[in-house]
């Protein structure tokens, strides 16, 4: 009887089924790894915006991560950046710069609304200059500064920001600056001798300071009763910022 043989298999198919099986592990890998990862929910700062420099629409912080900076709270009776009772329930401090546009816009629109606070004496203001625009910056903060000298801060801090709106650079030159005093009617020989004083510029060197070691570089900040905000925000968000405050210091 003749003997039936069962064929062998062609020597190439092993090694065919052997690297298809790779290609099948290595598809299911990068599969695996090209997914993309579930994480929790950005906490991000919504929008930002880089034509003015500030920081607009921001997240409010978790109640666990605030920090307290109310030390920053200088509280002198003889503050000339400075508006409300010394003993006031709460404290606003505001980091900000006469090139920013969204310091203008806060300015027109919610400071009215925190001197209501003020003229009601719950509320005191301190502002500080951080100049993050440069010499410009710089140059308006000294002659708001020489300004407030003259009691007359918040008249010349109002027609910087004259409108919502900031001035073009040339509007900040030094002959544009005390041309403004003139107009409201300051000693101009006064404010131009403390323009150039030695204490006033000591003095926006440690207002500018103040808000840098704190982290403010970028304008407008904020500081409510201790509590650090970030940007132009709705006026809202200032009132019930300073209501919560004033709930809290009862």
């Amino acid at each position: 009887m003749a003997q039936h043989n069962s064929p062998s298999k062609p020597a190439w198919l092993l090694p065919v089924i052997v690297g298809v099986l790779a290609l099948i592990v290595i598809a299911l890998g990068y599969f695996v790894v090209a997914q993309p990862t579930v994480s929790q929910e950005s906490t991000a700062p919504a929008s930002t915006n880089d034509d003015g420099g500030g920081v607009v629409d921001v997240v409010p912080q978790d109640e666990d991560d605030q920090i307290d900076l109310s030390h920053i709270e200088q509280r002198e009776p003889e503050d000339p950046l400075a508006i409300g009772p010394v003993d006031a329930p709460v404290t606003l401090v505001v980091f900000s710069d006469y090139q920013c546009p969204f310091c203008a816009s806060w300015s027109d629109e919610s400071l009215p609304v925190m001197m209501e606070y003020v003229n009601d004496e719950q509320l005191r203001i301190e502002w500080r200059d951080v100049n993050v625009y440069g010499a410009d910056s710089e140059r308006a903060a000294k002659a708001a500064y020489a300004a407030a000298l003259q009691g007359q801060f918040w008249v010349y801090h109002e027609e910087l920001y004259a409108n919502g709106e900031i001035r073009q650079p040339d509007e900040l030159t030094e002959a544009a600056l005390t041309d403004l005093a003139d107009e409201l009617e300051l000693d101009t020989e006064q404010f131009a001798a403390d323009m150039h004083s030695n204490a006033v510029a000591e003095q926006i060197d440690v207002n500018e300071q103040l808000g840098l070691d704190i982290g403010a570089y970028s304008t407008p900040a904020f500081v409510v009763a201790g509590k650090p905000m970030v940007g132009a925000q709705p006026t809202d968000v200032f009132v019930e910022a300073v209501d919560d405050a004033l709930a809290d210091a009862q």
